[in-house]
């Protein structure tokens, strides 16, 4: 099976109904990633097939478990974006999005700024430099599949929410410890798990919100 019809299938379990033009940009991201990743190391991933999978189709099964409200015209932010996960996704399937993708290291947020270029996405802005940094109260959601702890999550990137804004974080498991870990002040507002097509692994979406 080819990459194009591995990552048409996957969409397809996911209930994503992508444009052409889109899933071509979807499959130019991994071509780019895999060519920096030669030199730059940004994903321990090196199999086309396996980051359709893992890389794609994982940052795209936030979709169908977020409300169209939440996403429409909205400004989210990636934080510890990495190599642009799973924000570049998420702006490709959603042109609609205006999607911030922050990432302290320099290599990926060039990397970040190259596909932009490249791929033609005029709704992500990269931002090089630490998340603790960047002025707060501007985005209305926040999303990551970089931290391990919700509660380091709300530490690091709570601030950068609008007042009714939301953190999204994608994880394996929540236990309940680690939600009744979370600061004063926040609370879960949503659990949901993803289903990822041939992905054998437990995956969760948590929505966290001030209390």
């Amino acid at each position: 099976m080819s990459l194009a019809d591995e990552l048409h299938a996957g969409l397809v379990g996911l209930r994503l109904d992508l444009s052409a033009a889109m899933q071509e940009k979807l499959l130019g991201f991994v071509a780019l990633l895999k060519k920096w990743n030669r030199t730059y190391n940004l994903t321990a991933i090196r199999d086309e097939s396996e980051m359709v999978t893992q890389h794609l189709l994982d940052s795209l099964s936030l979709l169908p478990a977020v409300q169209e409200s939440a996403l429409a015209g909205r400004r989210w932010a990636d934080v510890g974006s990495g190599a642009g996960l799973p924000g570049i996704p998420l702006a490709i399937a959603r042109p609609d999005l205006d999607m911030t993708l922050i990432e302290a290291v320099e290599k990926k947020s060039a990397f970040q700024r190259q596909a932009k270029i490249e791929l033609g996405l005029a709704n992500i802005t990269v931002v090089g430099g630490r998340v603790q940094d960047v002025p707060g109260g501007q985005f209305d959601a926040v999303v990551s599949r970089a931290f391990a702890e919700l509660a380091d999550f709300v530490d690091v990137a709570g601030h950068l929410l609008s007042p009714n804004g939301r953190l999204y974080a994608m994880k394996g498991l929540a236990s309940e410890d680690e939600m009744r870990r979370l600061p004063p002040g926040w609370a879960v507002l949503d659990r949901a798990r993803l289903s990822v097509p041939g992905l054998d692994a437990q995956r969760h979406l948590i929505v966290l919100e001030r209390a």
